[in-house]
Parts: structure tokens; C-alpha cells; sequence
């Protein structure tokens, strides 16, 4: 959950270098991680799809959180968990903020664009997550750099988490928590996941009352998101 260093200077370096702190406080305490409007009735929150994870991923994965954002609050409790995870992200006080808050990642979270190719070999993780990034990233940028990396680095047969704010054009709001206006870029969720589809990752359909398919729902800002899990083919 984090900003990608964009060519337009609304899209959030300058917000989070700023707000760094506050975000990880915002982070941790789940304060916009609950979901409204939901699609499916187990979509509750941020919580709700790391369990979703854990159940599609061998116990001790290897795992990626590109855009871990301040605090880098998952890669922490996945590692509390006993996944082998590590974290990248593009604003270096998100990384400073995340060692601040918990210094037993030191050699777990990085500084790197994903606008950049990854410094991981080729089917390296056995799941990738990328939650509210790709809104900080202009189009040109993730249809040509950032989908096929990312799904580059994913293990045959294994899992991306993926969430992005959906919609047409750049949406603006207010964001009470931080008393800022943030600008996001907007991707319709079929285009992403053709694109996705290309690349070799096919969407997990919903199985009895399990997640799956395109899900979407709206947060406290009243922003809305697709999120789904996609399997490596």
C-alpha cells in the first residue's frame, strides 16, 4: 500500500514523504482497511485477504509485498507468521519509517521503483502482493514495466494478490486522515486483467464462500477497488 515515484507531482511522493508517520499509524491500525459496498460478503478488510492468502499459499512461502509502503506493516506480520517475505518500495521514508517501527527488518525492506526492473530472478517468489500501488503509477508504466515484472518474479503455480483503485481517468479527494487532497490514477479492472491474462496469470474463481474473481468494494474515503487472486500458469 504504497506511492511509486510518478512523472506527475500529485500522484503521492510528495505525500508520503511527508506523511510517512502518519500512514504507518493509519496502517497499523487498520483505520481505512475496512471495506464497504463489498462485492462478496467475505470481503471485510485488509485482513480478510491475507487470510484468503495464507489458505492459497504453502506454509513458509517466499513472498514479495511490492509497495509495502510505511511501516510495511504486512511484511512484518507475514514474517511474524513464518513466511520468508521481504518488501520494496519507491518513497525512502516509507523505509526508513518501516526499520523505525519494526528494526527486525533490516535486511527485509529496500528501496526500488517499481517503474524499474526487479533485482529478483526469474520465478523467484511463490507469491506477490500489490495493494493500492499501481493509483500512484501512470498507465504507460504499468501495462509495459510493472504487470510483466511482476509476474515475471511469480513461480509457476504461484499466487499474486493484487488491488488497485478502479475506474476510468484520475480520481481527487479529500482524505480526513491526513487533511490532504490525493489525486489517483484509475484502471478498469477487465483491461488489468487481460492484461494479466497475457502474461501467463489466470483468476481464481470464487469456491464455496471463499474469495475469488474480481472483487470489488469501496473504502472509508469512498474511493472504490478491484482486488483479486490470480494463479501462475
Amino acid at each position: 500500500m504504497s506511492a511509486i515515484v510518478s512523472t506527475q507531482e500529485d500522484f503521492s511522493p510528495k505525500f508520503y514523504s511527508t506523511y510517512s508517520q502518519r500512514y504507518a499509524e493509519v496502517a497499523h491500525t487498520y483505520l481505512q482497511s475496512v471495506y464497504i459496498q463489498k462485492s462478496h460478503p467475505a470481503l471485510t478488510g485488509d485482513e480478510a485477504l491475507q487470510s484468503r492468502l495464507k489458505e492459497l499459499i504453502p506454509s513458509n512461502s517466499k513472498g514479495l509485498d511490492a509497495g509495502c509502503g510505511a511501516g510495511a506493516r504486512d511484511v512484518y506480520k507475514m514474517v511474524q507468521q513464518g513466511y520468508d517475505m521481504i518488501g520494496i518500495d519507491a518513497i525512502s521514508e516509507n523505509i526508513d519509517t518501516a526499520l523505525q517501527w519494526h528494526p527486525e527488518l533490516e535486511k527485509r525492506v529496500f528501496v526500488h521503483n517499481l517503474c524499474e526492473q526487479l533485482p529478483f530472478e526469474s520465478n523467484s517468489f511463490d507469491f506477490v502482493t500489490c495493494n493500492a500501488v499501481i493509483q500512484h503509477i501512470e498507465p504507460e508504466f504499468v501495462y509495459k514495466s510493472v504487470l510483466p515484472e511482476l509476474t515475471r518474479i511469480i513461480k509457476p503455480g504461484g499466487i499474486f494478490q493484487f488491488m488497485f483503485k478502479n475506474g476510468d481517468g484520475i480520481q481527487t479527494l479529500f482524505d480526513k486522515d491526513y487533511n490532504a487532497s490525493r489525486t489517483f490514477q484509475l484502471y478498469n479492472e477487465q483491461t488489468i486483467l487481460e492484461s494479466l491474462r497475457v502474461l501467463g496469470m489466470e483468476l481464481i474463481q470464487p469456491q464455496d464462500e471463499k474469495l475469488g474473481g474480481i472483487m470489488t468494494f469501496v473504502d472509508p474515503k469512498n474511493s472504490s477497488h478491484a482486488v483479486m487472486f490470480l494463479v501462475k500458469q
